[in-house]
């Protein structure tokens, strides 16, 4: 975990230029979150970038491959986050245009839940 958050904290320094990363813990790493929404995450090394229908051609493009994880009885795979090519995450520009896709397809894929809610009121009895 050590290890993941401080590689987490490098990624959101280097990605000052979009605004405040915070570094969250996730599982058995650290997330890395923009205005509430958490765009990627870096577990065992890896950096992790959520991705949408419209990113995530560009990531199999470049071999990239979704996160998976083993569970007691299959390896489940994580569609919605995609492993951060090296190419990419070892240039300060490229890092930048594709986190700025990132938290965009995490902003965009809220789930309902999450979005506000009206207000409910009860009616009393005089």
């Amino acid at each position: 975990m050590a290890v993941a958050r401080e590689r987490a904290l490098e990624f959101a320094e280097r990605l000052h230029s979009i605004g405040l990363v915070s570094v969250t813990r996730f599982f058995g790493g650290a997330g890395l979150v923009k205005d509430g929404c958490q765009f990627a995450f870096v577990i065992e090394g890896s950096l992790y970038f959520r991705v949408d229908d419209l990113s995530r051609p560009d990531f199999e493009a470049l071999g990239a491959a979704p996160f998976t994880y083993a569970s007691r009885t299959k390896t489940v795979k994580v569609a919605s986050y995609y492993e951060l090519p090296d190419l990419i995450a070892d240039d300060n520009e490229a890092l930048v245009r594709w986190a700025i896709r990132a938290v965009h397809a995490s902003a965009v894929s809220k789930p309902k839940s999450a979005r506000a809610r009206p207000l409910q009121t009860t009616k009393r009895s005089p």
